[in-house]
């Protein structure tokens, strides 16, 4: 299934991707009283079960329940996310991204040895997510806006010291997530080494949607086209399947010692050529981002200055 939350002018609601321009309110298709269909985090806590009725009132789909996607606003599928985190396992993004710091502050950046050994990752702002067709707000201090092209896990089943084998069961859905950054902020705090601070952290920096696919329609390890464009312009793209530390790999690594919770994003990281530090170029009051990976669809917003 392909999942969202949508403003209908009066609240959120839980919806499903019928296609062709339809979508079905679950809560509304089960006559309002199922606790686990009135939001996505209660879907996602529901588990299996919760799951195998939302796909049920899929294949029924009552007409009354039914709304046209044109009537609604898109929200960020999970609107508050339990936890955030980022990871940063495309070695291509990495290598072009050092090059360019190393243009722009005539300071040396190599890949260190431990991110080939294993995924790194900081914790992200789980209280500044916005979804698709939402304007992003360009934080006063920056001159320097960037967008980043990445794939994102929800974590369904929650769990300690999972291992990679068993990883993917723990899996919910995939999404888009689009990482905005400050890069002359960012540049600024890399050689605090202690990771990504006013370089990610405004508010509507953090954008997931449109929709979570649910696992059982992607397999794993996860192998999808990415695009990301500009004004209508294609800036770059890549593959998942390039991934250097899988899905799995994270979570187990994350894992370890700590438990996961229902509801969590993990993201991947930007895909290779997924962002404009990698080619030189930056973001303008205006610009239009549209992010597509395929299966699960296009992320798009517009950066404002107030």
């Amino acid at each position: 299934m392909r999942l969202a939350t949508v403003n209908n002018g009066t609240s959120d609601i839980l919806v499903a991707d019928l296609g062709e321009g339809h979508l079905l309110d679950l809560s509304a298709a089960a006559g309002g009283t199922e606790e686990a269909l009135f939001s996505m985090q209660a879907l996602i806590e529901g588990g299996e079960e919760a799951l195998a009725r939302a796909r049920e009132l899929v294949e029924i789909a009552p007409h009354p329940a039914r709304i046209a996607s044109a009537d609604v606003s898109f929200r960020a599928p999970l609107p508050r996310p339990v936890q955030m985190r980022d990871c940063l396992v495309f070695e291509e993004h990495l290598i072009n991204s050092f090059e360019r710091a190393t243009q722009m502050t005539g300071k040396e950046f190599a890949i260190p040895d431990i991110w080939y050994k294993q995924p790194i990752y900081y914790k992200a702002n789980r209280f500044s997510v916005i979804g698709d067709g939402q304007d992003v707000r360009w934080p006063a201090y920056s001159k320097q806006m960037d967008f980043e092209l990445e794939l994102a896990i929800v974590i369904g089943t929650g769990g300690c010291d999972i291992s990679a084998e068993d990883a993917p069961k723990h899996i919910f859905g995939y999404t888009i997530f689009n990482d905005m950054s400050a890069r002359d902020a960012q540049m600024l705090e890399m050689p605090g080494q202690l990771g990504p601070a006013k370089g990610k952290d405004f508010d509507t920096g953090n954008i997931l949607g449109p929709f979570i696919v649910t696992a059982d329609e992607i397999a794993h390890p996860v192998a999808l086209d990415m695009e990301a464009k500009v004004n209508g312009e294609v800036w770059g793209g890549g593959n998942s399947g390039a991934m250097h530390h899988s899905f799995a790999d994270i979570i187990a690594h994350i894992s370890a010692s700590e438990t996961l919770h229902p509801g969590e994003v993990i993201g991947s990281g930007t895909v290779g050529t997924g962002c404009g530090l990698e080619l030189g170029r930056f973001l303008e009051d205006g610009d239009v981002i549209e992010l597509t990976v395929e299966r699960i669809g296009t992320l798009k917003n517009r950066i404002v200055k107030s």
